[in-house]
């Protein structure tokens, strides 16, 4: 597919998105610009559609999540051939039904994952690319505030700092990548690449643009968007600011890691 440069990619998130959600997901579609995802591609927790529609070419064939609200959203962007509400451990698909699939930051909010990988093994094709992204075992740890709560010596409230912002982030899962790959060899899959990004400094503005975020929600609850200015001129200095992040996007250190996995024959 033709590929998008990080510039732009950030440019188009920073106007639809607020500028936390808008920097990480920038840096994760970068990642999937040039990867043969050959169709019918599943998008497995498509959510809004808004991700789908920045990072890709063309409209993925379907896109499935569990809740309704947010497939009605992804209706508005015309991410998805086709939006499907269901479960991912029990999906409507006839076996092999896909040739490719992706999950993008997904996969770490659902308890019974390795139900979901099963499924999604059972309807891709063998051979099919799974491209995948997760939060993994140092996303709790590097946060900017249980360092900090370390760097005073109270070592045990850096660690319920850590599990209350995970909660808040609705994580079930922050598990180390070795985890997840064992995750995915046993649903059926073999792993390609992986890699970690979104190192320390990058995953502290992630952080802090939780509570700066909060007047977006009320301009989304009025407006139905997250900018009352979606324009380039009402982000260039966030533009400037996060542009040099995204250079450099992979960490030995990363707080999430990358995955792009094969359907086993």
């Amino acid at each position: 597919m033709p590929i998008r440069d990080p510039d732009t990619l950030l440019w188009q998130h920073l106007q639809t998105l607020p500028y936390f959600r808008a920097f990480l997901r920038a840096v994760e579609a970068s990642f999937y610009q040039g990867l043969e995802l050959p169709a019918p591609t599943l998008d497995l927790g498509c959510g809004d559609g808004n991700f789908a529609a920045l990072t890709f070419d063309r409209a993925l064939d379907v896109g499935l999540d569990p809740w309704w609200a947010p497939l009605r959203e992804a209706a508005r962007w015309r991410s998805h051939r086709l939006r499907v509400q269901a479960n991912g451990a029990a999906m409507p698909f006839a076996s092999r039904a896909f040739a490719s699939a992706v999950s993008n930051s997904v996969l770490e909010h659902i308890p019974q994952v390795e139900a979901v990988l099963r499924e999604t093994a059972r309807v891709l094709r063998p051979g099919a690319p799974f491209v995948l992204t997760v939060p993994n075992h140092r996303f709790p740890r590097l946060l900017w505030g249980a360092r900090a709560l370390r760097a005073m010596g109270l070592p045990r409230a850096a660690q319920v700092y850590g599990r209350w912002f995970n909660r808040i982030s609705r994580h079930a899962h922050t598990d180390p990548p070795q985890v997840w790959a064992r995750r995915l060899t046993q649903a059926g899959f073999r792993i390609e690449q992986q890699w970690d990004y979104f190192p320390p400094r990058a995953l502290a503005i992630l952080e802090w643009g939780h509570p700066l975020g909060l007047p977006s929600l009320l301009v989304k609850a009025l407006t139905g968007r997250w900018l009352l200015a979606p324009r380039r001129w009402n982000v260039a200095h966030l533009h400037r600011w996060l542009r040099p992040y995204l250079r450099q996007p992979r960490h030995p250190h990363g707080a999430y890691t990358f995955f792009l996995a094969r359907r086993d024959a």
